[in-house]
């Protein structure tokens, strides 16, 4: 038989990060949002200008009917977000060795080798919008009633492709270690945040299409937060294979947040089928380097919406023509700092009434000057024709 090949998906263990922040519905969170240590994959994506490292060990314990088989490695998986808020690059490696030893003979045998290798893209078609109860002032039983909009789930799609420089164990009698083929894969991908804390995960996933290793799973994941720091969650994991018995895996784990860009864990999962029994255990933490820069829109004094000024180099700025509606900028001397300070834009009826203020005003100042004019001349003229008085004696 083959040897169960686990794809180590991870599981976003806070639900709190779901929350936006700001403008838009971008996946970026202040904390990181790490998909260790479970199998599954959330919808959302790291954020832009994000490049996220999730690894660790894993030791897994196989006993089949035929063989046993132990197994120990490490794995890898690369996340970045660029170009578009939903949009997220992944690359998954992993890294094993395998001790077989068959029960009907003493031979054994032993390998290492790349056991995944699969690199691809996910995109979030949808997201839900939640009411925000926190604003019910009036009602305490609506404002913590549940909210039905909870159960439309958030959904992301993901296509990517195996690539052929792995290799697997193959069971039986004459087991060996065979190269896989190159073959695509296909998913879907929802989550529903029932509450602030407690989130469910379901992932629907085609893999090694149109080869002998086709394989079909589905994973159901349910999470919970304690708080900010820790957090867990139970998940089941279903494949279907050709001309392999099924089997069922079950697992838990639980996850500490260090600071805003580390985390840690640990899992462990039983796998149940026709043959035997397996058992595995993994522990490792997530990292991130964060570049992103929030989305914000530039607005004058009035609330209007600016374009930002585009940047030119030296011959944009001698050959282009002035733009006439750039705005003037008034340089302002605070100590040995300069700051620029942007003159708002005025509209036609702001710029019509300084006129006419500006008019009365000058008209005003006019008359005011003709009017100390003519006091002053009244002055003179009085001051020259004045006479004095004279006595008439009799």
């Amino acid at each position: 038989m083959f040897i169960k090949d686990i794809k180590m998906r991870k599981i976003w263990l806070f639900p709190l990060l779901f929350l936006c922040y700001h403008t838009g519905h971008t996946q970026y969170t202040e904390l990181i949002n790490s998909k260790r240590p479970g199998f599954s994959d959330s919808p959302f994506s790291v954020g832009t200008n994000v490049l996220q490292f999730e690894g660790g060990f894993f030791y897994k314990n196989q006993n089949n009917e035929k063989d046993h088989i132990k197994s120990f490695g490490s794995d890898l998986m690369v996340r970045y977000g660029k170009f578009f808020k939903r949009l997220e690059m992944n690359l998954n490696v992993r890294y094993q060795h395998d001790d077989v030893t068959f029960k009907d003979t003493s031979f054994s045998m032993a390998g290492s080798h790349l056991s995944q290798l699969n690199l691809g893209v996910k995109f979030l078609v949808y997201t839900p919008t939640y009411t925000d109860k926190s604003k019910e002032i009036r009602s305490w039983k609506k404002r913590h009633s549940f909210d039905w909009k909870r159960l439309i789930p958030a959904v992301a799609v993901y296509a990517g492709g195996n690539f052929p420089v792995t290799k697997n164990y193959v069971g039986g009698y004459y087991g060996k270690f065979i190269k896989d083929s190159w073959s695509p894969k296909f998913a879907i991908y929802t989550q529903n945040n029932l509450s602030k804390k407690l989130v469910f995960i379901a992932n629907l996933v085609a893999d090694k299409l149109f080869t002998e290793e086709r394989e079909n799973s589905y994973i159901l994941t349910a999470t919970y937060s304690f708080n900010e720091k820790w957090s867990v969650f139970a998940e089941h994991q279903g494949f279907f294979k050709k001309n392999i018995p099924n089997d069922y895996q079950y697992g838990g784990g639980l996850a500490y947040l260090f600071n805003r860009n580390l985390q840690v864990d640990l899992a462990a999962r039983t796998i149940n089928d026709r043959d035997g029994t397996t058992f595995s255990v993994n522990t490792g933490l997530s990292w991130r380097l964060d570049r992103h820069k929030d989305d914000y829109i530039i607005v004058d004094a009035y609330g209007n919406k600016t374009k930002p000024r585009k940047k030119s180099n030296f011959f944009s700025r001698l050959f282009s023509k002035k733009d006439p509606k750039q705005r003037k900028v008034k340089r302002v001397k605070a100590g040995k700092k300069k700051i620029k300070k942007l003159k708002p834009k005025k509209t036609k009826a702001q710029k019509q009434m300084e006129k006419e203020t500006k008019r009365k005003a000058k008209e005003e100042k006019k008359r005011a000057k003709e009017e100390k004019k003519r006091a002053k001349k009244e002055r003179k003229n009085q001051k020259r024709n004045y006479e004095p008085p004279t006595n008439d004696q009799g």
